[in-house]
């Protein structure tokens, strides 16, 4: 598993789990502060490799595939893409 994630990419994930903050932070087991912190950083996060494979598993478990640089794309870049959840998604969108 990798653990290269741009905050561009986790805001764009996290859009299409149609979760806020406290979902993701509870999917990941990480706190809100740590999720703001992370979506608020410039390029790639940096970090805790401990809370950075938390996130990014996560998120492929919630089904979103990472896209890395220069990877097998039209255009090349990063991105994200949806694919089918390895398990359900507990629905945890309250906005606050």
């Amino acid at each position: 598993m990798r653990a290269v994630i741009t905050s561009a990419q986790l805001r764009a994930a996290r859009a299409l789990l149609g979760l806020d903050q406290k979902g993701l932070a509870a999917l990941s087991t990480l706190s809100v502060p740590t999720i703001q912190r992370m979506e608020g950083s410039e390029g790639v996060i940096r970090g805790n490799v401990d809370s950075l494979m938390k996130l990014v598993a996560a998120l492929e478990t919630a089904g979103v595939e990472l896209i890395g640089e220069n990877a097998a794309s039209e255009a090349g870049g990063r991105g994200v893409r949806l694919r089918a959840p390895a398990r359900r998604v507990p629905s945890v969108n309250a906005e606050g």
